[in-house]
């Protein structure tokens, strides 16, 4: 049995692996341990007067059922599987020793494998066991045993043993280190995506209100010069008498209504186009994206019509929440369809995040100290949303799926149409142009 491929004892086996260099070392020591003291216990056995065709048997039995036993974890995963086979193991080295005590040097191999594929309380029952293997067989055959038979294999069992268990406690400690390296690459490439995703939004965001300040510009200048033009001519070719000013003052009145409306579509397609397609629900979008493409998760994206520009840091601290949820959603709740909802709450603005995976215990996560990455991402999110007043509710029961409301507040000179253009990102409201003169 591969000491390194076996499931580990107790049911704590590391989430990770160890380098490959090690884990094959340690697969041909163990063999290398498992061939040469079978080979020293058929030798002295044969030296002892055994017959040579009974200690060869006894010999092969041994390293046969060993090296069956190096084609069981590729066959199943079960724990209860290795530990039967290490007690068949058992039963067949008990085998060897009543054709020869000579096989007892095995019990190292034996106790090894003990304090790797057995909870500590187990193992130490079962290198007991063996050690009274040990102890009995030359009683049996000889009649006699002496302070060296016992006191010798007693001191290498606990060392065998006590190597094995520190061996296991490192494979654990590799595997965890492993897992958190994991962790941090994993983290710094959606803190990267995240950077990228808000240099995009700040982007958008600052050319929509350049776009925004540039109609505003044009309507209060241009647009009104250009009305009013329009009226004067309009006035002027109504008095006079002369026809060839009332021909120029009508071309006049008619270029200036002509220009009028290129400017009235100029202002219309600086703001609706860019404002249907709001930085922040764009971002999110590509989040999505890469759900459905990374994961197969089923995800949409429901965004208010009516959802003004919000300030940088609260699309910063939307963003960071969703990408959070969306990793836990990816890394830990095995579902299967997502709905993001960003929705027009007012003083405020709600991003709902809906899956339906495993869940969780709410009550016992607020309970719990913060383990794993999915607790502290939910714990990271809800303070940052309470430093900027706002707030994050969670719902979520095991088997039920999950459902998380992020609220943040946003200014009132913020929103579209109301008072005052005095905030970044705020859209104004531009006022009609008269399409005909009074």
């Amino acid at each position: 049995m591969s000491l390194v491929d076996a499931p580990l004892s107790g049911g704590h086996a590391p989430r990770g692996r160890a380098s490959e260099p090690t884990v094959r070392a340690m697969e041909v020591g163990q063999h290398l341990i498992a061939l040469a003291l079978t080979i020293i216990g058929a030798i002295r056995a044969i030296g002892d007067g055994v017959p040579a065709p009974a200690a060869a048997v006894a010999g092969i039995a041994v390293l046969a059922w060993h090296t069956a036993g190096t084609f069981l974890p590729r066959k199943t995963s079960s724990r209860s599987a290795v530990v039967w086979w290490l007690v068949g193991f058992a039963a067949v080295w008990i085998a060897a020793v009543t054709v020869s005590p000579e096989f007892v040097w095995l019990a190292f191999l034996l106790w090894l494998l003990a304090g790797h594929l057995l909870p500590l309380r187990w193992g130490l029952v079962f290198s007991a066991f063996v050690f009274a293997v040990v102890a009995i067989a030359p009683i049996l055959h000889h009649g006699t045993t002496s302070y060296a038979n016992l006191f010798g294999p007693l001191i290498g069992g606990i060392f065998a043993f006590g190597i094995s268990r520190g061996y296991l406690q490192l494979l654990h400690e590799a595997a965890e280190r492993e897992r958190l390296v994991t962790s941090l690459q994993l983290a710094h490439a959606e803190m990267s995506e995240l950077q990228d995703e808000l240099a995009v939004a700040q982007r958008e965001a600052g050319a929509i209100a350049e776009r925004t300040r540039i109609s505003r510009d044009i309507h209060d200048t241009i647009a009104q010069a250009l009305s009013s033009i329009r009226l004067l001519a309009h006035a002027a070719s109504s008095r006079t008498k002369d026809p060839a000013a009332a021909l120029s003052l009508r071309q006049v009145e008619t270029l200036a209504g002509d220009s009028l409306a290129d400017v009235r579509r100029i202002v219309a397609e600086l703001l609706p186009a860019e404002l249907e397609d709001g930085a922040l629900a764009a971002a999110l979008e590509r989040m999505l994206d890469r759900a459905r493409e990374e994961a197969g998760i089923d995800a949409e994206l429901h965004a208010d019509d009516t959802l003004p520009l919000l300030p940088t840091e609260v699309e910063v601290a939307l963003l960071r929440s969703a990408q959070s949820a969306l990793a836990n959603v990816r890394l830990h709740a095995a579902a299967t369809r997502v709905v993001v909802s960003i929705i027009d709450a007012g003083d405020a603005v709600r991003m709902d995040i809906i899956d339906d995976g495993r869940g969780f215990d709410v009550a016992e996560w607020e309970r719990s100290p913060a383990t794993g990455t999915s607790s502290y991402g939910l714990r990271f999110m809800r303070n940052r949303l309470r430093e900027l007043g706002g707030g994050l509710d969670i719902e979520s029961s095991p088997g039920d799926g999950t459902a998380l409301s992020a609220h943040l507040p946003i200014r009132t000179a913020d929103r579209p149409g109301e008072a005052g253009h005095g905030t970044s990102g705020a859209v104004p409201t531009v006022p009609s142009i008269d399409e005909e003169p009074s």
